[in-house]
């Protein structure tokens, strides 16, 4: 094992190499979480509006991440083994279904590939070191936030709360991003900074300006990075939302009126932190003298 460690960090392009394939295939899987995930919370939704009606639920087949197999939206053709290489695949098959010839959206190409250059960048950054695979993690899971976001408005709990106590195990283990005193108070101050200013802006116009997810994505960021790295993430999502929310209803995309998700930004805002944070807090207090 010493000897494989040794070649890769020897070999740097070999090591990025292996990082964006298994990024690629990690990909593959977060499209399956994003197009299931809030699907099997509707089913939970529905089951316990049913229990608490005291009617029965209808009976469903069994769904979950694992179960069906993959299959066209369009037809329920099944996906084989061939058909389901990430990229690939949609290139070789025109990104078109095999079976019925429906288009299949291209975000799915785009996540594997988004999650394969990911990969791949956090490798060369970090090199062969455990650092590098947390760091990945963190990603992949806050892409897949941001996808589900951007969809559907909603950041599970199964996705966040597990990142939340993974960023402190691996800051307890000592060799994380953040000392734990800092990871914990992350934590807190990430959740408490965001609920105070949905219950000001609440008590101000009498309207929600943003959802609980967005408290839990918040808090697991300063769990990861600690509650040093909670202002640059704050000011850099909101910096993207604006510059973001002003493009789309400068070409039209969107209303003023019509909301929009939040977690995207503070995924964007949590990877720049965890990769650049520190150049970039170092940057801007050299700047400040």
């Amino acid at each position: 094992m010493t000897e494989v460690l040794e070649l890769l960090r020897a070999q740097t392009a070999l090591w990025v190499g292996i990082c964006v394939l298994f990024g690629l295939a990690i990909g593959s899987f977060l499209n399956v979480v994003i197009h299931r995930l809030p699907k099997m919370m509707e089913r939970d939704w529905q089951a316990q509006s049913a229990e608490l009606a005291g009617t029965a639920a209808a009976e469903q087949p069994v769904y979950n991440l694992a179960t069906p197999r993959s299959g066209c939206p369009s037809c329920g053709a099944r996906i084989s083994a061939l058909q389901n290489l990430p990229v690939l695949s949609w290139l070789m098959l025109r990104g078109r279904c095999a079976g019925c010839g429906a288009r299949i959206s291209l975000r799915y190409p785009l996540v594997e590939l988004a999650t394969g250059l990911v990969a791949g960048f956090i490798g060369w950054h970090y090199g062969v070191t455990l650092t590098a695979v947390l760091a990945f993690g963190f990603c992949a899971t806050m892409l897949a936030l941001a996808v589900i976001d951007f969809d559907t408005q909603l950041l599970p709990d199964s996705l966040t709360l597990p990142l939340l106590w993974a960023g402190l195990l691996v800051n307890l283990w000592g060799g994380g991003f953040a000392p734990l005193p800092a990871a914990v108070a992350g934590a807190a101050f990430g959740y408490l900074s965001l609920w105070s200013v949905y219950w000001a802006f609440k008590l101000i116009t009498g309207k929600e300006g943003m959802g609980y997810g967005d408290f839990k994505l918040l808090a697991a960021i300063g769990a990861w990075l600690g509650w040093q790295a909670l202002p640059l993430v704050i000011m850099l999502s909101s910096v993207a939302g604006a510059l973001i929310g002003i493009a789309l209803i400068a070409a039209a995309r969107m209303g003023r009126s019509v909301p929009m998700p939040f977690g995207p930004y503070l995924v964007i805002a949590g990877v720049v932190a965890l990769i650049w944070g520190d150049a970039i807090i170092a940057g801007y207090l050299k700047l400040l003298g």
